[in-house]
């Protein structure tokens, strides 16, 4: 592997990895203390149809997939802040919609055949520069809004009641972390594809979770956790020459089994002193 780290294509690998593993784990983070991880798997299925609708009209994939499930994140962001009773049914109805949208275009596309397993599953080794920028952009632009807006994106997460009486115009921060997922789902589709895009949102967050003491220190473990990840997966992934999406994803889990196992043992540890 330390040979491969000569190639421009492995090193875009590993700056793709830790940029979407910055994003993730600050994003993953806001999705999970908002319980909104539902709607963001609906909102990463739906980007397909974006991914759909570039292939056919010949733009950028990230531009494609980036717009439509920007689109996708202010429609679910509408429902659920007027239709909560219905919003598993709205959900699921966008998820599905999204879906055949980008199949049916991906199938008109004429003399197309479009590779899915790179969409579904990931392609962290096909990363180009154009990707990276894109990366870089939306990292900067995460990094900025949790910087200045900590306090009221904390009040939001945890007491949307306390954030209101504030005049913290919760409406706005809630459609503007629903945007934001969109568009770290669309980055992270590039490294584990959107089948597994939920896994790595959440897995690394959750670990987080229970050795942090602050939503600022679950996003600086969550970030870690997933670098460390993602990287590990890519060099499975190419030294066994396997999907790397899905060998980033079986990292994540064999390491989450070991983290709860420890966990137990520590449990029964205690108990028994």
């Amino acid at each position: 592997m330390i040979d491969a780290l000569s190639y421009e294509f492995i090193q875009n690998a590993i700056l793709a990895g830790i940029l979407v593993s910055i994003a993730s784990g600050i994003i993953g983070s806001l999705i999970v203390v908002n319980r909104m991880v539902f709607l963001a798997g609906g909102i990463a299925h739906t980007s397909y149809g974006g991914i759909g609708l570039a292939v056919y009209f010949g733009f950028p994939i990230f531009l494609g997939a980036s717009l439509f499930s920007v689109g996708a994140a202010l429609l679910i962001a509408f429902i659920t802040l007027n239709q909560k009773h219905h919003t598993d049914t709205f959900i699921g109805f966008i998820w599905a919609v999204g879906m055949a949208i980008g199949i049916l275009f991906i199938d008109l596309t004429p003399g197309y055949n479009v590779d899915l397993m790179s969409y579904l599953f990931g392609s962290i080794l096909a990363v180009g520069k154009e990707d990276l920028y894109f990366m870089v952009c939306l990292v900067i632009v995460i990094i900025t809004f949790v910087s200045f807006w900590y306090r009221d994106i904390l009040a939001v997460s945890y007491d949307s009641e306390y954030a209101t009486l504030r005049g913290v115009n919760v409406k706005t921060f809630y459609t503007l972390i629903l945007v934001l997922s969109a568009l770290t789902v669309v980055i992270a589709i590039k490294v584990v594809g959107l089948i597994l895009v939920i896994a790595l949102l959440t897995i690394p967050i959750y670990i987080a979770e229970r050795v942090s003491n602050s939503l600022y220190s679950m996003m600086i473990y969550s970030t870690i956790i997933s670098s460390f990840f993602t990287l590990v997966g890519l060099y499975i992934s190419y030294n066994f020459d396997i999907t790397s999406g899905a060998s980033i994803i079986l990292v994540s889990a064999a390491s989450l089994i070991v983290f709860l196992t420890l966990l137990k043992i520590k449990k029964i540890i205690f108990a028994t002193f």
